[in-house]
């Protein structure tokens, strides 16, 4: 699906989302109702209609990184928090919660934009880098604090 930041290619298996990636070009239309239902809901996120997600998501993932994920999808729209308080809630340091956020197969609906250092944006493993992820905290309004 065409997006802001370039071609979005939405990947599935066994009806759920298990990759999302983006490039500069379209891919083959291989659709399903969820593969349209995450089009959509996307569209819908770009469009500033929706904030929030449900969609039927996997993803392989060791425990520690399936906190890190679960704990991604508790931030709200608009808001960030810390490697730091991450590492906090999953009993892991800030650079482990990195390293997770940076093994995020699908980034946006796992909002991994959202996790930003003490002291500065961190990274971001999407297309794009850091500009990427600018461009979505501004998006959701949540770049003030940083930018």
């Amino acid at each position: 699906m065409p997006s802001p930041i370039g071609w979005i290619h939405i990947h599935e298996q066994g009806g759920h989302i298990c990759a999302l990636n983006w490039s500069d070009r379209p891919a083959p239309d291989f659709g399903s109702d969820v593969l349209d239902d995450a089009s959509a809901q996307l569209a819908a996120y770009f469009d500033h209609r929706l904030e929030r997600f449900d969609l039927p998501m996997s993803c392989p993932s060791t425990p520690f990184q399936h906190g890190v994920f679960e704990a991604m999808l508790s931030i709200p729209f608009g808001a960030t928090r810390s490697y730091g308080e991450i590492g906090a809630y999953v009993d892991g340091s800030p650079q482990a919660v990195g390293r997770a956020c940076g093994a995020n197969p699908i980034p946006i609906l796992i909002p991994c934009h959202r996790v930003v250092g003490a002291t500065n944006l961190g990274g971001f493993s999407g297309s794009g880098g850091v500009e990427t992820k600018v461009w979505l905290l501004r998006h959701e309004g949540a770049a003030g604090l940083l930018l």
